[in-house]
């Protein structure tokens, strides 16, 4: 879990796992190409009448889905999810994954220098 993101980041339940995993595994297979990508939206929306189901699940089942090799090639991009159909659409996915990587870690490392500079001042001015 991600702290401050307690609920959003919880493990799978076992409803989601074994509900909800499944139907959503049997509708990804079916979203080979781009053509037929599907976004987060439409699949709350398509299971939320006989589901409880949220975005922000969604992603966690589709992350479960990618990190356990359960669909190979499955991406994202603003057109929703798809397979990956040629492994030009897969490099440019890891190429946009890394892209994030680098720009997380700028962030963290400049609030790590923010939290040094601020605090590390604060304990010297309170020794004096």
């Amino acid at each position: 879990m991600i702290t401050g993101f307690i609920n959003e980041t919880a493990p799978l339940s076992e409803y989601e796992m074994s509900v909800l995993l499944p139907i959503m595994i049997r509708g990804l297979q079916t979203k080979k190409g781009k053509e037929n990508a599907v976004k987060n939206a439409q699949i709350v929306r398509s299971l939320k009448g006989s589901y409880k189901i949220t975005e922000t699940r969604v992603r966690k089942l589709i992350n479960h889905i990618r990190t356990n090799d359960i669909i190979p090639g499955l991406i994202a991009t603003s057109d929703g999810y798809y397979i990956a159909q040629t492994e030009t659409e897969l490099l440019d996915y890891e190429d946009s994954l890394k892209g994030r990587e680098s720009a997380i870690r700028e962030v963290r490392m400049s609030i790590e220098r923010q939290r040094r500079r601020l605090y590390s001042r604060a304990v010297q001015a309170e020794l004096f």
